[in-house]
């Protein structure tokens, strides 16, 4: 499968709710909520212009993970960048139907490809201890695990832990 990913957009607002709907279920197994009213026409209008206004100003970067039909497939951010030490934070999702296809490992490959335009130095990425395939995106993107969190967290009626993850850009040493 062919996939790019592509700068959110003011247009993606009406695909983007459609994706989130479709797949918050899924989402919401894995990662904690982003609460009911991100669901809502009203709320997801606001939060989709805020998402666009912070990438104007160059504090996040939000792609659209597509294929070659521009189905949204995933959306992968780098967000809460910090200029002054050149560091970025990772995160991606991938809807449930295109899981285990290696949607996410070729999105974060290619996001690892634009670093060099956007001057970051490394990508911080964290995970839950049970998220083992996205462990694996990562590791197999070149991240080094850097620790796991002594705090345990609830979530779905699990205990869990954050793993956390580096990436440093060599092309820039």
């Amino acid at each position: 499968m062919n996939i790019i990913i592509e700068r959110l957009k003011d247009t993606d607002a009406e695909s983007l709710y459609k994706f989130e709907i479709e797949n918050r279920t899924f989402f919401e197994d894995m990662v904690p909520s982003r609460g009911d009213d991100f669901f809502k026409p009203e709320g997801f209008k606001v939060r989709h212009e805020s998402l666009l206004d912070e990438q104007n100003q160059g504090l996040s970067f939000f792609y659209l993970i597509k294929d070659e039909n521009d189905s949204i497939l995933g959306r992968i951010n780098l967000v809460d960048i910090d200029e002054s030490e050149k560091v970025g934070f990772l995160g991606y999702r991938v809807g449930q139907i295109h899981t285990g296809k290696g949607v996410a490992k070729k999105s974060l490959a290619l996001l690892l490809k634009t670093i060099v335009e956007l001057d970051i130095d490394e990508v911080k990425a964290k995970t839950t201890s049970n998220n083992i395939a996205s462990q694996k995106v990562l590791e197999q993107n070149g991240f080094e695990r850097t620790e796991t969190s002594d705090i345990e967290f609830e979530m779905n009626g699990q205990m869990l832990k954050f793993v956390n993850y580096s990436w440093i850009n060599k092309s820039s040493f």
